[in-house]
């Protein structure tokens, strides 16, 4: 028997948890590689500023790392105790990626760990270097995993449903479903975007307060750069996810554009309200919803009136794909117009105005990310498991959810909080400057 209440404080909760935990797992999977990126490029110009970027970022990534770390095990528990039928029916297929994804972890762990306490210790840097490989493969590979599990849950497939009951399980095929080549692109691309971006932004920012360090401008430009390239990769495996919903998921794509009768030529609905089932005030992109569905103008596209009504999305998630699509769109604009500026010295690139966009590309990217998760989870509405398993079906009877909401909640603040007081007091009483003068003590004035 379905406890609507308990549904519904269920559903605010794993919300609640997904849209914290995201924050530090985009950071956890995106800044290891930024740290090995900075690293072989102080070690390859001997730039002693990159090297020191290196090591700024990997004593900050460790703080967002131990609080990933709790909210990684909510996410897992509250599998268990929120969704309790959801897990009876598929948790023996999506153990093995779920197990995989805590293997990559303490790959990258057991390697952080050396490689935090290795820095000085190697007379070739270059080994040092090496050291970073597993961690940013680690933080990569559990964001593979963990998504393999999301894109099981939009496109089920290796198994016979019998009585109700999934069998004839195999694990391989149910992991490589069709959702997830564009899934897990999407979201590894998308952490390296966002953390490069989160980067540039506290760079910029230490420019503006007055420190004209050379240290924040090679911050600032390096992570422009890597910003623009995953940018430009994320527009394009956004493009393939189109192309992806709208193969297998034609509802989630109907409903995030809008698009309720099935037509050729259709065209793409950008912005606008719904008012009484009326679009207005939209912008009406002639043709290119059918490009972006089927690389063809003339395809037709699936609407929703070739669905029931009870299995049709929430149609807000219309604003979610807007605000993912202008901050991404955005944030290219922004790079791509930076690292031309400096390539062609346009001054306005390092007028303060810029620089604040550029503050702003950090938490807008983050907005991005979020919005995109939300659309992602509720395009997928009724469904838990797609077509199989409804989300009133799987959440628990118990009466007591609105007491975990609670007691969570308070620990994500005190975790939020914390994390960013300690951050903060770090580099406050560490400051960049003063760094570069004990380095510059320590190797006899090498640094500038």
């Amino acid at each position: 028997m379905v406890n609507e209440e308990s549904v519904f404080f269920s559903r605010v909760l794993t919300e609640l948890t997904l849209s914290f935990h995201i924050i530090y797992a985009t950071i956890g999977v995106g800044v290891p590689l930024m740290i090995m990126i900075a690293q072989w490029v102080g070690i390859k110009k001997n730039d002693e500023h990159y090297i020191l970027l290196a090591r700024r970022w990997a004593r900050g990534f460790v703080i967002t790392v131990a609080v990933g770390v709790v909210t990684g095990t909510a996410i897992g528990m509250q599998l268990s105790l929120l969704w309790p039928n959801f897990m009876e029916l598929a948790g023996n297929i999506i153990a093995l990626p779920l197990f995989m994804e805590t293997f990559a972890f303490f790959f990258e762990a057991i390697f952080l760990g050396i490689y935090l306490y290795t820095w000085d210790r190697f007379e070739n840097q270059k080994k040092h270097l090496l050291l970073l490989i597993p961690v940013a493969i680690g933080a990569s590979f559990s964001a593979v995993f963990i998504t393999i599990v999301n894109a099981f849950m939009n496109a089920p497939q290796g198994f016979d449903v019998v009585n109700g009951e999934l069998v004839n399980i195999s694990p391989l095929l149910a992991m490589f479903n069709p959702a997830m080549p564009t899934k897990v692109a999407h979201v590894v691309v998308t952490a390296y975007m966002t953390s490069a971006f989160v980067l540039a932004a506290i760079a910029a920012f230490r420019l503006l307060k007055g420190s004209n360090h050379i240290y924040h401008k090679k911050a600032l430009f390096l992570t422009m750069k890597v910003g623009l390239i995953f940018s430009i990769a994320t527009a394009i495996i956004g493009d393939f996810s189109g192309k992806y919903l709208a193969e297998y998921q034609p509802e989630k794509l109907a409903a995030a554009e809008w698009h309720f009768e099935t037509e050729e030529n259709a065209p793409l609905i950008l912005y606008g309200i719904l008012d009484d089932g009326e679009v207005k005030y939209a912008l009406e992109i002639p043709f290119a919803l059918s490009i972006l569905a089927h690389f063809n103008p003339t395809a037709e596209v699936i609407g929703l009136d070739q669905f029931p009504e009870d299995e049709t999305p929430p149609l807000y998630i219309h604003y979610l794909f807007d605000i993912m699509v202008t901050i991404g769109m955005s944030m290219v604009v922004l790079s791509g117009l930076y690292w031309l500026g400096k390539k062609l010295k346009w001054s306005f690139v390092d007028a303060r105005w810029y620089q604040w966009l550029i503050v702003l590309g950090g938490p807008a990217s983050v907005l991005a990310i979020e919005a995109g998760w939300w659309l992602a989870e509720v395009g997928r509405q009724p469904w838990i498991l797609r077509g199989i398993m409804r989300v009133e079906d799987a959440a628990t009877s118990s009466p007591h959810v609105d007491v975990m909401l609670i007691l969570f909640a308070g620990l994500y603040l005190v975790l939020g909080v914390g994390s960013i007081v300690v951050l903060s007091r770090m580099f406050r009483k560490n400051p960049v400057e003063q760094e570069i003068e004990d380095r510059h003590a320590e190797k006899g004035g090498d640094i500038l």
